[in-house]
């Protein structure tokens, strides 16, 4: 077993890791390791690799305010380009030396008397820092439905963030389960191969036209010559959005304008008046995740393709059965559903001060203060914590926000000479009392469906009730008034 004290240890190379890694180095902390579980950075962006997949937040703004890419070759980038830019970036800002590769996290316990983190990886290695940032999000284990006899199947099976691209489905009869965020993408690739697609929908999405577009060499480099002009554009892009959050969260009327746009979509692209009602939601836009497509709804008019929102009775070694007694043979099974967001946060294997398990402190529901720090885990800190998610504006901001907030903890440790520092119950208390207040008033809390924004009792623990230029005046800078320092 070896072992081996750096400073800091950060866990994950997706945006987030990478993001603190980076800042790290920028303002003199050059003692830190990165430990990513797959052979190569990018987390999210690396693991998922299915047909179509990209992002659905405009590239400009899904990308870091220090490193601003005028080359983006399409206003919604495909995900190879995300990964070539986290590379670029690892490479210019020198912290890819400090990421181990192929390093899997076993447990994470802090020794009292040491004042240092045990960070423990299944090969029995053992890191002894001071301080642990946290950076692996919540959208990286995928997660399965219980389907009965699922595990009979004899054909091919696998999830989205998984996906075999060895598997050829050139006329193959295919089933996709889920139309969340992932299946919107690649079900129109699918389809176009597949003999015959069933897509199993539980509940629609509300989507909305995706203004995607490839960029002209001219305005690519315009935005790279012209001082100032990728800035101001991407400003106008992050406004734009941020535009969205007032109907989420003060009043769901002033979606309305966003709800007829879906609808005409629909209409649209739709002409089948069973097809149209079978992928209008009954909920307030904005209750589950807006969705963004062109190609989504013709593809499901594709004569090869049909939609069944009767729910899965059983899987059979050759078919899927419904509950009303209808079988669909086919080849291949392919979970579009999703992450196990709350329950990502809930697996950790975090020991804390006196032997405090993570699971102990989250009882009653996961929180951190700020989404970032927990009572009773000093020096332990994380990114795209509770209640840091969005669903209107780019997460890349509040990843941002964070790391800054990180940042002013190791420097109030330093001025005031101090070996640990960890958030005052009573100020996690006051800030998670008032957020869940506006929680409770948002469109997520009375939008009339379930998501996975909520946790087992209803509650929502995944995104930030507000504007992000809120979360950024809070949360940017640690308040000493707010937190222990131990000395």
């Amino acid at each position: 077993m070896s072992q081996r004290a750096p400073a800091i240890v950060i866990v994950g190379s997706g945006f987030a890791g990478l993001g603190m890694a980076i800042q790290l180095k920028r303002n003199g902390f050059h003692d830190f390791v990165v430990l990513e579980k797959s052979e190569a950075l990018g987390g999210t962006w690396h693991d998922n690799t299915y047909p179509g997949c990209a992002c659905d937040v405009p590239s400009h703004m899904y990308s870091y305010s220090f490193e601003l890419n005028p080359g983006w070759t399409r206003m919604f980038a495909p995900q190879p380009e995300i990964r070539a830019y986290m590379e670029r970036t690892a490479d210019k800002y020198g912290v890819r030396e400090h990421i181990r590769f192929n390093s899997h996290l076993d447990e994470m316990a802090y020794d009292d008397e040491a004042k240092r983190w045990n960070v423990t990886l299944t090969d029995g290695t053992v890191l002894t820092p001071r301080a642990v940032v946290s950076g692996v999000g919540a959208l990286h284990l995928p997660s399965y439905p219980k389907l009965p006899g699922m595990e009979k199947f004899q054909g091919k099976a696998f999830h989205s963030a998984e996906w075999d691209h060895s598997y050829d489905l050139t006329g193959k009869r295919v089933a996709v389960v889920g139309t969340g965020a992932s299946a919107i993408q690649f079900v129109p690739k699918v389809a176009k191969q597949a003999s015959e697609l069933v897509l199993f929908q539980r509940t629609p999405p509300w989507i909305q036209p995706k203004p995607d577009r490839k960029i002209a060499a001219p305005l690519r480099t315009f935005l790279e010559k012209v001082p100032g002009a990728a800035r101001a554009f991407r400003h106008g892009i992050y406004w734009s959005l941020e535009a969205r959050a007032v109907g989420f969260t003060i009043d769901p009327r002033l979606s309305v304008p966003m709800e007829k746009l879906a609808r005409w979509q629909i209409n649209r692209q739709i002409s089948d008046p069973e097809l149209r009602a079978k992928v209008t939601p009954d909920y307030t836009i904005g209750c589950k995740r807006v969705l963004l497509s062109n190609d989504y709804y013709p593809a499901l008019a594709r004569p090869n393709v049909e939609l069944e929102t009767d729910g899965i009775a059983e899987v059979r070694e050759n078919s899927v059965v419904t509950t009303d007694g209808k079988e669909y043979e086919v080849d291949c099974i392919i979970y579009g559903t999703g992450f196990k967001v709350t329950d990502a946060f809930a697996e950790l294997r975090i020991i804390g001060r006196d032997g405090l398990k993570i699971q102990e402190a989250w009882a009653d529901g996961i929180e951190a203060y700020r989404g970032t720090t927990i009572p009773g885990f000093p020096n332990f800190f994380m990114l795209l914590g509770p209640n840091t998610g969005l669903g209107h504006n780019s997460v890349v901001f509040m990843i941002e926000v964070q790391i800054q907030h990180v940042l002013s903890c190791l420097r109030l440790m330093q001025e005031k000479g101090a070996t640990a520092i960890e958030p005052k119950p009573h100020a996690l208390r006051r800030f998670n009392d008032r957020m869940h207040r506006r929680l409770r008033r948002s469109v997520w809390s009375e939008g009339g469906c379930e998501s996975w924004y909520l946790d087992s009792t209803g509650v929502n623990r995944t995104l930030w009730p507000g504007h992000t230029f809120e979360f950024w005046a809070g949360s940017r800078k640690a308040k000493p008034e707010d937190y222990e320092l131990h000395r």
